[in-house]
């Protein structure tokens, strides 16, 4: 019998305990409503202003299963379009990213320009009287940009975009504010195929018990790292027992912010991941970073770092580097990850642009410590769910505590936005625990 969507999750207040049923994770039934509830309703993210610096430049994306492509028109006006022809629907944009003047349908040559306008009909005068050019443009969804950050949404009455981020805003305002010249995204991204169901990669992004068990390896060669240049770190897993604050900002997103370690490239010196001969820069940059922000802002950029949650399609780690992930639902037990790397454009030709590309590809890259390990934990548990006789998740750690440690309160902020949404109720007006508070 399949079970109810509300026994989907159980969050039990007075016990201090928390569930969510593994049918989550491998319904297709819950799958589609996913995808009309959530991915038809929220603003989604779809890419960065810097991707397309100059007129003519374009990305294309799948973004909530639907296909985009976003272009800088020849005023300079970033726009995104649904990616099919209004003829009879092939891609028109068939290239992940470059620079047009026109997108000419492959299929019959209908030819769009930047302006999504319909500028070209091959044998344009066979056409009926009411055929009519000027009706038949590409098609746009709502589209909205905060801070460089550009998002979507595929309802016809949705939220403004502002309203929707709520608290989200500060922690883009504390990402953005890294740069003295604007963040951009580096050239090049990292796309891999998880056989896992999106949300596990979403708790994943924010699961800070994981980190010493799963990514033991990259922490054995910090530790090597520490021993051949004579440094006197010591075990550099011990250094992730520090406090954590999680804070939710409203509309599923959270934040978990915690002490950066292991080199943050704005952060203070740290031997292991650089020399000597960067300590003055990075001096430099923190002085500049806590002139121009304050004393109390300018400490949270450079010494505090972010794993951040956008409900429900983004994730920021902003901690050794600042790694954007876009995280797209295939099928239940498939999703595929585009990420990519956000850097302070006056960084370039720095030795603190080379520490960060070190210690992104070091983690995060397709050849790294630590991205590897976070694939086959999260494929690992989907093929566990096949256990059908064990039906719930527990997701408790840290339920009801009121100290800084440890906990799995930013996973449940997304869960509880999650059950709301595809029940087709309010969301909660607090994510926080309910026991911690009162």
């Amino acid at each position: 019998m399949p079970i109810l969507k509300e026994h989907l999750v159980l969050d039990d207040p007075e016990r201090g305990v928390f569930r969510v049923h593994r049918s989550a994770f491998t319904s297709q039934e819950i799958f589609d409503l996913e995808r009309e509830y959530i991915f038809g309703q929220c603003w989604l993210y779809l890419g960065h202003e810097s991707e397309i610096p100059s007129p003519g430049d374009y990305v294309r994306r799948w973004i909530g299963g639907r296909p985009l492509f976003m272009v800088r028109d020849e005023d300079g006006q970033v726009r995104v379009f649904y990616n099919t022809c209004t003829h009879r629907g092939a891609l028109v944009c068939r290239r992940d990213k470059g620079n047009a003047k026109v997108f000419q349908c492959f299929y019959h040559a209908w030819t769009f320009d930047t302006k999504g306008r319909l500028v070209g009909v091959p044998k344009e005068e066979r056409f009926g009287p009411g055929f009519a050019k000027e009706e038949l443009g590409l098609r746009s969804p709502r589209v909205g940009t905060y801070r460089g950050f550009v998002f979507v949404n595929f309802s016809t009455n949705p939220p403004p975009l502002e309203a929707y981020l709520a608290g989200a805003k500060e922690v883009l305002d504390l990402v953005a504010d890294q740069a003295e010249e604007g963040m951009i995204v580096l050239e090049g991204s990292h796309r891999y195929a998880i056989r896992a169901n999106w949300k596990l990669m979403v708790e994943n992004s924010v699961d800070s018990y994981h980190l010493v068990p799963t990514h033991q390896t990259y922490f054995e060669f910090l530790d090597y790292l520490a021993q051949v240049r004579g440094t006197t770190q010591g075990k550099t897993g011990k250094k992730l027992e520090r406090p954590e604050r999680v804070v939710a900002l409203g509309n599923g997103h959270v934040v978990l912010e915690a002490p950066a370690v292991g080199g943050r490239p704005v952060a203070d010196y740290h031997p292991l991941l650089g020399g000597e001969e960067i300590r003055c820069e990075i001096e430099e940059v923190k002085a500049r970073t806590l002139a121009r922000l304050g004393e109390e802002r300018g400490r949270r950029v450079t010494e505090m770092g972010r794993n951040f949650i956008y409900f429900p399609n983004l994730i920021i780690v902003d901690t050794r580097a600042t790694n954007l992930r876009i995280v797209e639902p295939i099928a239940p037990g498939e999703t595929m990850i585009l990420q990519f790397q956000l850097v302070p454009k006056e960084e370039f030709g720095t030795l603190r642009f080379e520490r960060r590309m070190h210690s992104y590809l070091s983690f995060f890259g397709p050849g790294g410590l630590a991205t590897p390990d976070d694939v086959e934990a999260v494929e690992s548990c989907q093929a566990g769910f096949a256990a059908g006789e064990v039906e719930y998740n527990d997701l408790s750690l840290g339920y009801a505590k009121e100290d800084s440690g440890v906990t799995e309160l930013p996973m449940r902020v997304f869960w509880r936005q999650w059950y709301a949404l595809i029940q087709g109720k309010p969301a909660p007006t607090s994510w926080e625990d309910p026991v911690a508070a009162r």
